[in-house]
């Protein structure tokens, strides 16, 4: 079974989360960030992984460390939970529309962190949330997963919109990426025999 459970605990933030990659997408989340939540709720439903977050975080002053530290922390899950990636197919991509928006999301379960993130917002806010607060998130995972990210909004007037494309994005390329592949006999997906 491909589970994790992780917790961090800062000054800042107190974390736990629990996964399962081969869910069926059932979500528990109490971020304490009610548009993050949302949008953890898209990785689940479109990535089919089972997740619960419970975060308390220093969100008097802003949402900035709980968005971050939860990315973070899933990140680290993530990597617990796909272990050394044998038999993964490693790579996965979506397109997601949204009315008017359209996102693409590819990733690389390379072993490697790096985060290209081009989603030009057409505002700042949506309700309460700092748009900037999305690439904190994706940053913080990419850094702790070990991925390699590439994020385009490539076309959009609502920000709402925008982000939530990105996020079931991100959720249909993980369930791609960490499908088992029935041809690759538990084999690691690259030619140097480890990721």
């Amino acid at each position: 079974m491909r589970q994790a459970d992780v917790t961090r605990d800062t000054s800042e933030t107190k974390i736990q989360i629990s996964i399962n990659l081969d869910g069926s997408g059932k979500a528990e989340l109490a971020s304490g960030v009610p548009f993050l939540d949302h949008m953890l709720d898209q990785i689940a439903r479109h990535g089919m992984i089972d997740l619960k977050v419970v975060a308390k975080g220093d969100t008097h002053i802003d949402d900035h460390h709980t968005v971050e530290d939860v990315g973070i922390t899933l990140g680290q899950a993530f990597a617990k939970a796909v272990g050394d990636k044998a038999g993964i197919t490693r790579y996965g991509h979506s397109y997601v529309p949204l009315d008017e928006t359209l996102s693409r999301v590819v990733i690389d379960f390379s072993g490697r962190p790096g985060l290209e993130f081009n989603v030009p917002f057409t505002r700042a806010r949506v309700g309460d949330f700092d748009v900037d607060l999305s690439i904190e998130f994706f940053r913080g995972f990419v850094n702790h997963a070990g991925v390699t990210l590439h994020i385009d909004n490539l076309r959009g007037i609502n920000a709402h919109h925008q982000i939530e494309t990105v996020f079931k994005a991100f959720g249909r390329a993980l369930r791609m990426a960490l499908a088992i592949d029935p041809r690759a006999s538990g084999t690691v997906p690259s030619t140097k025999g480890s990721l």
